[in-house]
């Protein structure tokens, strides 16, 4: 259940010398023991990709006196898919996490490990657009003059 409240960002250069646009959008879902999972997908489109920036994890209204165990199933650096728990809640003690700003591309699935909720999931749905700027190529950048900086003098004590 992602939302559309649009936030545009400025461009990023992702190495290859052209330069990206960066969109975000409000991301939120609720896990339950009726709905004890979400996994987000992005487009299939070859220019986007798609990321999930996790921001908060906290327990919702009518939260029984349990644990519940958030995990988060995505691709690691390899290739594999791993599942990993992010939050263990409990109505008495922790209500709340702040996860920061923790960035996995999609696929990502958020499980309901344990506890019957519900737990809401909230954060940024991040999509990175290629704009084809490739006339710019990062060689250019380089050739720029890089201007040294001079260290500040020292002031001398003075006596009086």
């Amino acid at each position: 259940m992602s939302h559309s409240h649009r936030e545009d960002c400025c461009s990023e250069d992702h190495g290859g010398g052209g330069k990206s646009r960066l969109e975000s959008y409000v991301f939120s879902c609720e896990l339950s023991s009726k709905v004890p999972f979400y996994t987000f997908q992005g487009d299939d489109e070859e220019d986007l990709e798609h990321f999930l920036e996790l921001r908060t994890v906290c327990l919702g209204k009518g939260t029984k006196e349990e644990s519940n165990v958030v995990e988060v199933t995505a691709m690691n650096h390899q290739g594999k898919t791993i599942s990993v728990p992010v939050a263990n809640l409990h109505i008495n003690c922790l209500p709340m996490v702040s996860l920061g700003e923790f960035e996995l591309k999609a696929p990502v699935t958020i499980r309901l490990k344990s506890g019957t909720g519900p737990v809401n999931v909230s954060g940024l749905h991040l999509i990175a657009t290629d704009n084809g700027d490739s006339d710019m190529s990062s060689e250019e950048d380089l050739d720029e003059e890089i201007i040294p900086i001079k260290p500040a003098k020292k002031k001398q004590n003075q006596t009086f």
